[in-house]
């Protein structure tokens, strides 16, 4: 049999698989997805093994690593990251997995260390992942050298570091050229994390996204944010009004003036990047739409730098201002939760007390958080129900959801149908 199939025919995660492609396949694009994509444990699964294990994931900044030494974690499902800064600023990811019998190395989600240690047996790693002890017991023919940590790809684009577990991960270049560029002016290499959110969402990691793709709700949800944001991000959106639409143009020759990129860019319906202004008398998204840190961004001179919007399916979305950025991680922990990470950062040269204040610097979206996870938990709760059947999205205000699953969908059939020919080939043996 091919050794190289997941799973044998009768697996009850390869039925669901051909279930999910079905489903796809089937499904209308204009309506929400059925069912069990929603809280089936083992299309959960498949999630996890087909799009969370294969994709760019958003792990985090730089700046939370700034020393040889520094590590942050990130959990994928089972899968534990190290994502550490090592000799000559380079950044290495590790699977968090002790090639002994497979502890952990790092239990925190940050910290620094001079070396990779196991806690059980103290087998010691360089930061690049090589193995330099494993103790005098293992035999005069033990091979040190192939038992080095087992690698991640990572990359970093702009101060933020992206992971994949895959074998050959799917190409990033091309966004993450251009993040560079987008984030260039806000100094993102130097940055500081003053403030983080760490909330449980009792929702499918796709209706946090979902939530998040539209703003059909905000008006009825989302005070706070709308006191600096308009609901939609850019000249395109068939909601936008002329009025904004002048805005818009205003802003641009600003921005373009002080060579600040700023047009509408998509790499296909999984990133995009705009730069939008915030509403008239604002600037940033602080209580009262007010410059909120005493030091700009990088080498911006006006805080008036609307809201520079990227977002990157699956698990980000973040808004970098004139004064801070806020930037957020969407990690799945099951069918019905799924953690949202939310931290908010400052030109590293400014003094909490003095240059800004973090509690006020979040109040805006610890307050649209916190409203988002209670529609999210009650869309869950309603899908869960006998009742639920597939709705139909408005192209005009949810266009963004549309666009989400189109990727999802594409993303998971081209993943399960890659297996079949193999399967098919291991049933012919």
């Amino acid at each position: 049999m091919n050794s190289t199939v997941r799973f044998p025919l009768e697996d009850p995660l390869y039925k669901a698989g051909q279930a999910a492609a079905e489903m796809l396949q089937a499904r209308d694009r204009n309506f929400s997805l059925p069912q069990p994509f929603y809280n089936d444990e083992q299309l959960f699964a498949l999630d996890m093994q087909n799009i969370f294990e294969k994709e760019w994931l958003f792990a985090g900044m730089t700046c939370e690593i700034p020393k040889k030494g520094c590590f942050l974690t990130v959990n994928v499902g089972d899968n534990s990251v190290v994502v550490v800064r090592g000799e000559e600023d380079s950044i290495r990811a590790f699977h968090n997995v002790c090639r002994h019998r497979g502890s952990r190395l790092c239990s925190k989600a940050s910290g620094k260390v001079a070396k990779l240690v196991c806690p059980y047996h103290q087998w010691t790693y360089e930061l690049d992942g090589k193995l330099l002890f494993a103790g005098t017991d293992m035999g005069s023919d033990f091979d040190m050298s192939a038992y080095g940590l087992k690698p991640v790809h990572v990359r970093t684009h702009g101060g933020f570091i992206f992971i994949c577990l895959a074998d050959e991960p799917p190409a990033l270049d091309d966004f993450g050229d251009a993040l560079s560029e987008y984030v260039g002016p806000h100094g993102m290499d130097n940055v500081k994390v003053v403030a983080e959110s760490d909330i449980i969402e009792k929702a499918n990691w796709k209706l946090v996204i979902e939530n998040n793709r539209e703003c059909y709700h905000c008006n009825g949800a989302h005070p706070e944010l709308l006191n600096s944001l308009y609901q939609f991000d850019d000249t395109e959106d068939p909601r936008a009004t002329p009025e904004y639409k002048q805005v818009v143009e205003r802003k641009q020759n600003d921005w373009e003036s002080e060579g600040v990129p700023w047009r509408l860019q998509r790499f296909g319906q999984q990133n995009r990047i705009t730069r939008t202004p915030l509403v008239e008398g604002t600037v940033s998204m602080t209580p009262d739409g007010q410059q909120g840190v005493g030091q700009l961004m990088g080498r911006l001179t006006s805080p008036d730098m609307g809201s520079l919007r990227i977002l990157h399916l699956p698990n980000s979305w973040n808004h970098v201002m004139g004064d801070h950025a806020v930037v957020f991680r969407v990690i799945p922990i099951g069918p019905q939760e799924t953690r949202v990470t939310t931290k908010w950062l400052v030109n590293a040269d400014n003094q909490e007390g003095v240059d800004y204040d973090p509690e006020t610097l979040r109040k805006v979206w610890d307050a649209t958080n916190d409203q988002d996870r209670q529609l999210a938990e009650e869309n869950q709760r309603g899908i869960n129900s006998l009742a639920y059947e597939p709705g139909p999205y408005s192209e005009t205000f949810e266009f963004g959801i549309i666009d989400f699953l189109d990727w999802y969908s594409q993303r998971m059939l081209s993943n399960l149908q890659g297996l079949e020919p193999e399967l098919k080939l291991a049933n012919a043996q």
